[in-house]
């Protein structure tokens, strides 16, 4: 094991993860249901469901044995003039469970490139009308992947400071915490009057790498109905909280106001091959309707609708949308709000929240939350070290177990949360560990 961790060491560069100065990487063996084995035999339950992917646990063999079987009719095709059976059924079934209002299906490889295609198609739409509308609005805060249009929606900070000279502009309103609702909808509002806004893009009702954090459903729809009445597209960022996460099969599902366009990613497959979505009104669809072919959406990936990962997501949906499995995100949502409720006089705990399958809570620390605050650092290993895959943002303690995840893992995750903070009454104790 030794070797081969060396060579990784010398062969690969890992994601946000620095070259000099972390631990070692876990040699991972296999994995199976919420499980993760190492070579040297350690189980790990994975309580974030591989940076929030696996919606039914791993090694799936249902999902597994649908992209066996599809391999060997036909592993890949160009989708530009190729179609094939798999991407039909699958754009046709995600159409059927997508708000009403969505009527095409768009695939790319990722939440990013889902991302991207979002704004691409949501700027091109005035383009070919001939109207003049280049700013796009998003929330502080936000994190809508790493290429360079998703970067430039999202959070501007420590992560983006290299490329900020390369982005494009974008008008940020302050999250919409419930001190600054009235605040936050004044800004909104102004922007949008001014008239020169093509789109407004959100992680719809909670931010996900920047803390799990929560916002309110009414304000989110009150600013999507002004921004339709201003023809401001709309798009909803729900590569994290698509498919159950929320307890809903999508959060625009608790929203009045149906989004424009949606980007969809990780839970798609089943968090077991990449893929990305990005779906559309009719609406939008009709800017693009010309024989003038320099009104065509020139963009495109080489896997493009790559049948195999077609064959995945038809697999995840079919256990997706089985009673057993709404049954289960159920079960986790009552499970996480009791735990809530347990935890949240904790003097080391504060802002504990459920959404779905989501809890959060914060750990008090002498430094203000951030994905950079050092208790993350005592709190990964220690997790790891009790068979734990929890990967804190910064001091946000979170839970995003895999939908099948079982009653004793859960109340052994409890109970071992309970007692780190038990055994640390104080992060000045974590800190000197």
């Amino acid at each position: 094991m030794r070797e081969w961790i060396e060579r990784d060491k010398s062969a690969i560069w890992h994601p946000f993860t620095p070259l000099m100065g972390v631990d070692d990487p876990l040699m991972i063996e296999r994995a199976e249901g919420v499980n993760l084995y190492t070579a040297d035999g350690k189980k790990i339950i994975d309580a974030i469901s591989s940076w929030w992917v696996n919606i039914h646990g791993h090694s799936h063999p249902k999902i597994a044995n649908a992209i066996a079987e599809q391999a060997h009719q036909l592993e890949h095709v160009i989708f530009a003039g190729f179609t094939h059976q798999p991407a039909v059924e699958l754009a046709e079934r995600l159409l059927s469970i997508l708000p009403d209002n969505q009527s095409k299906i768009f695939y790319s490889d990722n939440g990013s490139t889902a991302v991207e295609v979002g704004i691409k198609m949501a700027f091109q739409y005035f383009y070919n009308q001939g109207i003049k509308k280049k700013k796009i609005i998003a929330i502080d805060g936000a994190y809508h992947g790493d290429t360079f249009g998703a970067m430039s929606v999202g959070e501007r900070g420590p992560f983006t400071e290299p490329f900020d000279p390369y982005l494009f502009d974008v008008a940020f309103v302050d999250f919409p915490s419930k001190e600054k609702e009235e605040a936050v909808w004044n800004q909104f509002e102004a922007l949008v009057s001014a008239g020169d806004v093509a789109a407004f893009i959100f992680e719809p009702i909670v931010q996900g790498a920047s803390g799990m954090r929560v916002y309110s459903k009414a304000l989110l729809d009150r600013m999507i109905a002004l921004a339709q009445a201003n023809d401001v597209i709309c798009i909803a960022d729900e590569v994290m909280t698509g498919f159950g996460r929320l307890g809903t099969l999508f959060a625009a599902d608790q929203l009045q106001n149906k989004p424009d366009i949606f980007c969809l990613s990780k839970g798609l497959t089943g968090g077991v091959l990449p893929m990305g979505v990005t779906s559309c009104t009719d609406k939008i669809q009709a800017a693009y309707r010309s024989n003038d072919l320099m009104k065509t959406f020139f963009h495109g990936h080489s896997f493009t609708g790559n049948p195999m990962i077609c064959a995945a997501a038809n697999a995840s949906l079919d256990i997706l949308l089985t009673e057993e499995c709404e049954e289960n995100r159920k079960r986790i949502n009552r499970r996480h709000l009791a735990f809530g409720e347990q935890i949240e006089k904790h003097h080391l705990v504060r802002n504990s929240r459920v959404m779905g399958t989501i809890i959060a809570f914060e750990i008090n620390t002498d430094k203000d939350t951030s994905y950079f605050n050092e208790a993350r650092h005592h709190l990964y290993p220690y997790f790891i070290e009790k068979g734990l895959l929890i990967r804190p943002l910064g001091n946000v303690i979170y839970l995003i177990p895999p939908y099948i995840i079982s009653d004793e893992d859960l109340d052994y995750i409890y109970q071992t949360i309970l007692s780190f903070l038990d055994e640390y009454d104080s992060l000045a104790a974590v800190s000197a560990d």
